[in-house]
């Protein structure tokens, strides 16, 4: 079979509320109160995703005040800004896994408006710094085959229309899987990762070449994968890279 040129290979039956276009009832995935299109509701988006100050270069929370946490001062990463929506907890830790691994496309568009709110708060969401194009971090092409969409696309593509950027899923291509990643230590996961992404061919150089490009995934955590997503759209030519995520696990359970 010829490598996957397509987000999504098969379509999503999703689940119940999944199903039902934008507008019609269905209960929030958080408290099961009622709200246009299922999802989540704005009560809980506004309880469980208050804004809070963040390190701007691995989205880690911080005191107040400070812009960076000491990890990124001390070793600064391929990225230059992170933001994320939440953090890894619960809710949230359940709604992503619902989004990823049951079909639960019903999410897609809270978690990427959740998201889209976190980018318009970053500092450097507009202006000269701001990001000129939206990407994806890839699935493999099994992964793909398996899962049917990739979750991060999804989010990405909503987030970059709603702030009227271009978006490109075939950036970067992925070339092998990477499982049990969520065992792995920082050091381990940075070198399962030596290689595994690179440009997809002259047209994504192109699109990159001399841009600030945004790349976006479902939950930063060691940031290993961010980091080698980052470095191989920096050697496509991209001026700058910013990494736009759902949720950053808490630095206490980074390992």
């Amino acid at each position: 079979m010829p490598p996957l040129a397509w987000n999504r290979v098969r379509p999503s039956t999703g689940q119940g509320r999944a199903a039902r276009g934008p507008g019609w009832p269905g209960r929030c995935g958080i408290c099961l109160a009622w709200t246009p299109g299922g999802g989540v509701c704005r009560a809980c988006l506004d309880t469980h995703a208050p804004a809070l100050p963040r390190c701007l270069s691995c989205a880690a929370q911080v005191p107040p005040g400070l812009a960076h946490c000491g990890r990124c001062l001390a070793r600064p990463p391929v990225h230059v800004r992170a933001v994320a929506a939440f953090d890894y907890v619960f809710p949230w830790d359940r709604a992503i896994a619902s989004f990823k691994f049951r079909d639960g496309l019903g999410w897609t568009d809270s978690l990427a408006r959740a998201l889209c709110d976190a980018v318009a708060r970053s500092p450097d969401a507009g202006g000269p710094t701001g990001a000129q194009v939206v990407t994806a971090v890839p699935l493999s092409d099994a992964r793909l085959r398996e899962r049917g969409y990739n979750q991060a696309w999804e989010i990405a593509r909503r987030v970059a229309r709603w702030q009227g950027l271009p978006a490109h899923h075939d950036l970067l291509r992925r070339l092998r899987d990477t499982p049990h990643q969520a065992s792995l230590d920082r050091a381990a996961r940075a070198a399962n990762l030596q290689g595994v992404f690179m440009p997809d061919g002259p047209a994504a150089r192109a699109a990159v070449q001399g841009r600030v490009v945004a790349l976006v995934d479902d939950v930063f955590t060691t940031g290993a994968t961010a980091g080698a997503a980052a470095a191989a759209l920096r050697e496509a030519g991209a001026s700058a890279v910013h990494v736009w995520v759902l949720a950053r696990t808490p630095a206490r359970r980074e390992r």
